[in-house]
């Protein structure tokens, strides 16, 4: 056997005090929540300001239900229709795991439009603070599919392949570091560096499209040294679900982008003119 990096085995369960446990999965998904609705009521309030930091505030149940909902429907539908066909009861076992990014993803995005709708918000300006934060959900979330022992990466001879326990003697790629390495870091960095700029937020929707062409391709990137799902194995040529759910998002970025560029930018709107004081005048 090749030299390989030994898996630092750690238990998923954080802290277990009787029948109450904490796990790492869980924990990834609340702190990217609150660190996400921190960071997008930050960028809300930088020009041009479109929305209110309360906005933000209040939406955060809306992401919470629209990420959980949506993860749970897309792993159904996606991964596994044939089984939760034929028990129906199974879907409502969170607990027992299998969530879909791509799924979360379209429950928020659902959620977002609701909420807009119902706010009367421009949808651009309110989905470009949530996508930029987004990664920082995603990036946890791998490091909790680590630690879980989930999503292990196909056999190879890097010098940092691991054997991860449960996946036979063979040497992988610890494919969810890659993830959390691209999806995570690199697409927060690059959605950063971008949002700081005045120029790019003020062309809504340009930060979104960003965010999608950059997630579609990392993960169709990554897909390639990741070991494909049981449930569905490879489809077609050699493409996983994750590449084919992938290449529509690319796609919808783009278009995003493009739409961005063409339209000229918005302008922070004007503050409220203060009412003149009353002019005096003798009796």
């Amino acid at each position: 056997m090749p030299f390989v990096i030994p898996y630092p085995v750690i238990d998923p369960v954080l802290v277990e005090i009787g029948p109450f446990a904490v796990r790492w999965y869980a924990l990834a998904y609340l702190c990217g929540l609150v660190f996400g609705w921190r960071y997008a009521r930050w960028l809300a309030t930088r020009p041009p300001a479109l929305i209110r930091a309360e906005d933000v505030d209040d939406f955060l149940v809306w992401a919470t239900l629209g990420v959980v909902l949506g993860g749970r429907i897309g792993y159904v539908l996606f991964y596994q229709p044939d089984y939760f066909l034929a028990h129906p009861l199974a879907a409502l076992q969170i607990w027992k795991g299998g969530m879909a990014f791509h799924g979360g993803l379209m429950g928020v995005v659902v959620a977002a439009y609701g909420f807009c709708r119902v706010r009367r918000l421009p949808k651009a300006a309110f989905a470009d603070p949530l996508f930029c934060a987004a990664p920082v959900g995603l990036g946890l979330g791998r490091l909790a599919n680590f630690i879980n022992n989930e999503l292990a990466g196909r056999p190879t001879d890097v010098p940092w392949a691991m054997v991860f326990p449960g996946w036979g003697d063979v040497p992988r790629h610890p494919s969810q570091l890659y993830q959390a390495s691209l999806e995570g870091v690199a697409l927060f960095v690059i959605l950063f560096v971008l949002a700081r700029r005045e120029s790019v937020r003020c062309r809504l929707g340009l930060l979104s499209g960003v965010f999608l062409v950059g997630y579609g391709v990392f993960r169709a990137f990554a897909e390639t040294f990741r070991q494909p799902d049981a449930v569905v194995g490879f489809i077609g040529p050699g493409l996983t679900m994750g590449q084919i759910l992938s290449f529509p998002m690319i796609l919808i970025g783009a278009i995003l982008i493009v739409r961005a560029l063409i339209r000229p930018p918005v302008a922070a709107p004007l503050p409220a003119a203060e009412p003149s004081p009353p002019v005096k005048t003798r009796p």
